[in-house]
């Protein structure tokens, strides 16, 4: 199975957190579904040019997470992830991103309506250029 990770070697975020990132939300949003069976970990790790550790780690901090399950001699699945932990991750994401941008918005002196005005616009930008649920389906 082919799963969609890109990885940034530019990033100052380590390898791991790259793929456990988006493996993590890929298992979240349903895009990999509930009993999918994973690559093994030699397998994803030659896919994606990296060490069989880093996989390793990724695996091992998922399953710790209750999103991924492994059975000995089987492999490692995708766990159920329920609407409440979905929605619940989804806040947490989005959260973590303003926050960020907040903090760069006040470490270049930018003032509280300033911020709002420019989040707004760049809102109704991004969801005034991507079709809407209607057009695609």
């Amino acid at each position: 199975m082919w799963i969609p990770i890109q990885i940034n070697e530019n990033s100052a975020a380590p390898l791991y957190h790259q793929i456990e990132s988006q493996l993590r939300s890929l298992i979240v949003s349903g895009q990999i579904e509930e009993g999918t069976l994973l690559p093994s970990i030699r397998e994803f790790a030659g896919a994606l040019n990296c060490s069989v550790i880093t996989v390793r780690r990724v695996y091992q901090d998922l399953e710790t997470e209750g999103l991924l399950r492994t059975k000995q001699g089987t492999g490692t699945f995708v766990a159920k992830v329920t609407a409440g932990e979905r929605d619940e991750y989804r806040t947490a994401v989005v959260k973590e991103a303003i926050e960020k941008a907040v903090d760069a918005g006040q470490s270049l002196q930018y003032g509280a309506e300033e911020l709002k005005q420019l989040f707004l616009q760049i809102v109704k930008q991004k969801y005034d250029a991507s079709p809407s649920k209607e057009e695609t389906n």
